[in-house]
């Protein structure tokens, strides 16, 4: 049998660091189809500040495949092949609603700083919007600086918080008074990362996706983990 080496970024709920076992569902779907392959999936952490530099570690050698929430862009299908979504999604925002009870989206944020994470999606989203003249300013955060982030709501540190909608939902559920106002800023697609040109991994992954689509594994996987499967992305087969 051979071991799988795959990129994961913590913490990324729900798709990774739920409950002790730091489980979610982006570690079950690999281990799903790491069984499909006959293959060990070993998780190896990435610990960068800049979310962009784990595909640096796909070049490297350092990971067979990555699976971190990742979005699929443009500027990232330059350094990485990507297996078809298994998830599409898109941006949230989240404020301190006791703090700033009038802001209920993008359109409400006139002199205010928007926190993001550093490479994430949702930073040029935001310095759009400061662009446009809808909002005062970004504030940068590193990636493992999610939690302090979402702390800095309440004292001012940064007035709103922009992140994928599944995992922000997840990472303010236990901070009083900071909630998701706004879903569905972005519609981004969700995908398993494969080193550039290894056409082999990447065929083995899509065939072992759609077999775990097909047989309804991975529809019960969202279900288990975002409660709605059909909540955001919209998404019944691929």
């Amino acid at each position: 049998m051979t071991t799988f080496r795959v990129g994961v970024a913590y913490p990324d709920p729900p798709f990774n660091g739920m409950g002790e076992d730091r489980g979610g569902l982006d570690i079950d779907l690999i281990s799903a189809i790491g069984d499909r392959l006959g293959a060990t999936v070993r998780l190896v952490p990435y610990e960068g500040a800049d979310f962009n530099g784990i595909f640096d570690g796909l070049t490297a050698g350092i990971y067979d495949c990555v699976i971190a929430g990742t979005t699929v862009t443009p500027e990232r299908q330059r350094r990485a092949d990507f297996a078809p979504p298994y998830l599409i999604s898109g941006q949230s925002l989240a404020v301190d609603t006791a703090r700033l009870p009038r802001v209920h989206s993008i359109d409400d944020l006139a002199g205010l700083t928007i926190g993001v994470q550093r490479g994430n999606t949702s930073q040029p989203i935001a310095q759009r919007l400061v662009a446009e003249g809808r909002a005062a300013g970004v504030r940068v955060y590193d990636y493992g600086g999610i939690r302090g982030a979402l702390d800095d709501l309440a004292t001012g540190g940064c007035d709103a918080f922009m992140k994928l909608a599944p995992v922000l939902t997840e990472l303010v559920k236990p901070i009083a008074d900071v909630e998701v106002v706004q879903r569905g800023i972005s519609r981004e697609e969700i995908a398993i990362a494969v080193p550039l040109g290894d056409d082999a991994a990447l065929r083995r992954i899509t065939d072992a996706q759609a077999e775990l689509e097909t047989d309804g594994t991975l529809q019960t996987l969202r279900r288990r983990w975002l409660g709605n499967p059909y909540r955001d992305q919209g998404l019944t087969t691929h």
